[in-house]
């Protein structure tokens, strides 16, 4: 259970912020610094250095060092304000908009619907196992209110302006000149052979990979193989595949790059040579293949989606500038030359007379 909360713990802070820092009971109080106004609210010193950490240890997930983490986000300090700035005014946005009791409402849906997926059949219950996690269930509210609020505003003050802004026109011309984007992509069914390399001689799992391949294409039972070789690692533990290795049904597009080569000449029923993963080797057999459709039905819908889908970063982007140019925002000195660039905030207006005052006071006498 405690895994289980600590996975949802993960996806919850990865975009996380907000929260002062305060002095516990009994300690010397610290007064927490101001890096920016925003309106009338600020973000400090303490907003922050815990995003830093957020983002430092969302980097060592990925495999970097802990000093490689640190210089990647220090690097882009000046960009975390600046988000920080912007999560900041869609914040009061919402508010302005109302969107409070609404968001409020789906939190506790998705809380419900948390518990129900660990099995757990009270709030109260749900809550008590999450400090079990050592999560704060107030925390995880509000990181989950902070983001809803964000979608929330982007979907009624953007996307759904730009989905209804697309006359029929439009969109029909859109459809016919990108036939490709609707139809439906070529799918490929595949079972796994997996070899970790984890505490092993590289060389002599590669040469078994090569012998189980030789055996598969020679007609061995290919479910057979997987399920007395295959090996996938978890807690440390080897887990038997399931289904006698099937993974699954994949879009073609959607697969990595090496994969999508090392299965572009494969057969139904044929096997791959082995491909090299960060920790072991991977044998694949196509199980299926389903070519690309042909020609779709036209879906209004469908292709609004899509025009949106490729308008919606800039547009996005388009609305925040407007609520930083219509904002009183303050970016403090230590803070400004390297923030306010990114903001691009407008410059202010020079009073009348100024530029001839001073071209006189440049002047000789």
């Amino acid at each position: 259970m405690k895994l289980k909360f600590l996975a949802i713990a993960a996806v919850l802070f990865v975009f996380a912020f907000g929260g002062t820092a305060f002095a516990q009971e009994g300690e010397m109080q610290v007064v927490d610094e101001v890096i920016a106004q925003v309106n009338d609210d600020v973000i400090t010193l303490s907003m922050l250095k815990r995003e830093t950490q957020e983002r430092i240890d969302a980097l060592k997930q990925s495999g970097m060092t802990e000093q490689q983490a640190k210089d990647e986000v220090t690097k882009r300090q000046a960009e975390l304000i600046a988000t920080l700035i912007n999560e900041k005014l869609l914040l009061q946005k919402g508010k302005e908009l109302d969107l409070a009791n609404e968001i409020e409402a789906e939190v506790n849906r998705r809380m419900l619907q948390i518990a129900q997926e660990q099995g757990i059949n009270s709030i109260d219950k749900l809550y008590a196992a999450m400090r079990d996690a050592k999560l704060d269930p107030e925390e995880v509210r509000r990181t989950m209110r902070s983001e809803m609020m964000k979608q929330a505003v982007f979907q009624q003050e953007v996307d759904r302006r730009v989905y209804l802004g697309f006359s029929s026109d439009e969109v029909k011309k859109y459809y016919d000149t990108h036939l490709d984007k609707f139809r439906k992509p070529e799918t490929i069914k595949l079972s796994e052979i997996y070899l970790t390399t984890n505490g092993k001689d590289e060389t002599a799992v590669k040469t078994r990979a090569l012998e189980l391949i030789m055996q598969a294409r020679a007609g061995a039972d290919f479910g057979a193989l997987a399920a007395a070789n295959s090996e996938r690692e978890k807690n440390g533990e080897r887990t038997a595949p399931k289904d006698k290795g099937s993974v699954g049904e994949f879009e073609m597009p959607s697969l990595r790059e090496d994969l999508v080569a090392a299965l572009k000449d494969v057969k139904t029923g044929g096997v791959t040579d082995p491909i090299r993963t960060s920790d072991g080797y991977q044998i694949l057999r196509v199980d299926d293949r389903s070519p690309a459709g042909a020609k779709p039905e036209f879906n209004d819908n469908r292709v609004r989606e899509q025009m949106l889908a490729e308008r919606q970063p800039k547009e996005r982007e388009d609305y925040l500038q407007g609520l930083r140019n219509e904002a009183f925002i303050k970016v403090t000195e230590s803070y400004k030359a390297t923030v306010e660039p990114l903001l691009k905030l407008p410059q202010p207006v020079a009073a009348k007379g100024s530029e001839k005052s001073d071209e006189k006071k440049s002047k000789k006498p």
